[in-house]
């Protein structure tokens, strides 16, 4: 049976969560989350939906917000962010068991929903609507999804095709993902592919994940070491680590650094060797 994942990130989430707070449409008021306090060179922690339309960007400073832009600034209130995030928690609870939600961070979770589907007679997309409307319902938050064969796709799925779906549902297998974005620019929009591993892999002349697939091997690994292979795989759309997996995971050491913990989940023996993929929380 393919494996199907549910990737739902809560979209602009502590801004989204202020908004509700006082009652406002994050989607027709804008507002920040920012301690002005700390001066014009504070970092907003999120920016209200309709921010972003104005071309204000997320984790911007507030200098950088156009004077011309009248906003509501809200004070960042963590213990309530957790509290809605624990809520919303409780709402996956209802579709899936805990050993098949993991949760990347405050506002994004994976589910594995293979084994759901025929239970609930539901396609992926019908589940994943009926949990958005779910959280939209009981909070008053607007939820994404991204669907997939694997847990690298279905993230994917969330951080790029749902952007440009009016249902804010995106899916890719891995043909789907080759069709539609080997040939996607920048590469930093790719999960787990950041701005020093985009510079390093286009000094290699590789531009899009095209390029990565089809190029020499060697090359990868004599730049990246092990990490190549994680490249590679997700080049082609591959990813063997699963839920399951990182459950079964326990780490020795966990490192923290600028609110992100890096665990590293052992992926399962392919060929007898063992391989490792990096899941960061955000």
């Amino acid at each position: 049976m393919q494996k199907k994942y549910l990737c739902i990130d809560l979209k602009t989430f502590y801004a989204s969560v202020e908004c509700v707070e006082r009652k406002l449409d994050p989607f027709t008021t804008n507002l920040v989350v920012a301690d002005p306090s700390r001066g014009k060179g504070a970092i907003c922690l999120a920016v209200s939906p309709k921010m972003k339309m104005l071309g204000v960007k997320n984790r911007c400073r507030i200098y950088e917000i156009p004077p011309n832009i009248q906003y509501i600034v809200a004070l960042p209130r963590m213990k309530k962010y957790i509290e809605y995030s624990a809520n919303i928690y409780a709402i996956y609870l209802k579709y899936f068991s805990k050993e098949d939600i993991h949760v990347y961070s405050i506002d994004e979770a994976f589910m594995d929903a293979t084994n759901y589907l025929k239970l609930y007679k539901l396609t992926p997309i019908e589940l994943a609507k009926t949990i958005i409307k779910d959280i939209f319902k009981t909070y008053g938050i607007t939820a994404t999804a991204g669907i997939g064969t694997n847990m690298y796709l279905a993230k994917v799925a969330l951080d790029i095709t749902a952007k440009h779906s009016a249902s804010n549902i995106g899916y890719l297998d891995e043909e789907k993902y080759k069709k539609e974005l080997w040939h996607h620019r920048p590469l930093t929009d790719f999960w787990q592919i950041g701005s020093g591993i985009e510079r390093r892999l286009n000094k290699l002349r590789l531009y899009d994940m095209c390029d990565v697939a089809n190029a020499e091997p060697k090359k990868l690994y004599k730049e990246f070491g092990v990490n190549a292979e994680y490249l590679i795989d997700h080049s082609w759309g591959r990813e063997s680590c699963t839920i399951e997996d990182i459950k079964k995971y326990k780490p020795q050491t966990r490192c923290i650094s600028n609110s992100r913990a890096i665990k590293s989940v052992q992926r399962p023996e392919k060929n007898r060797q063992r391989k490792k993929i990096r899941i960061s929380n955000k």
